[in-house]
């Protein structure tokens, strides 16, 4: 129990963290760019799943 009580306060501390952070310009532009980065990496993945579906349904209708 006690270390999720300390897990939390973890996440807490590094919520008012970010929040400080997110007050200057630098930090702005510092998370625009983690988030800029996240999204790109989300699309890489989404299109990888994508091209993949279409391969195995492509294989799949050829054997039938």
């Amino acid at each position: 129990m006690k270390s999720v009580l300390w897990f939390v306060a973890g996440i807490a501390a590094g919520f008012v963290v970010a929040h400080q952070v997110n007050q200057t310009v630098e930090g702005r532009k510092f998370f625009e760019s983690v988030d800029a980065k996240a999204r790109a990496f989300g699309q890489a993945i989404a299109e990888g799943y994508h091209e993949r579906d279409a391969e195995l349904r492509a294989a799949a209708h050829d054997e039938r």
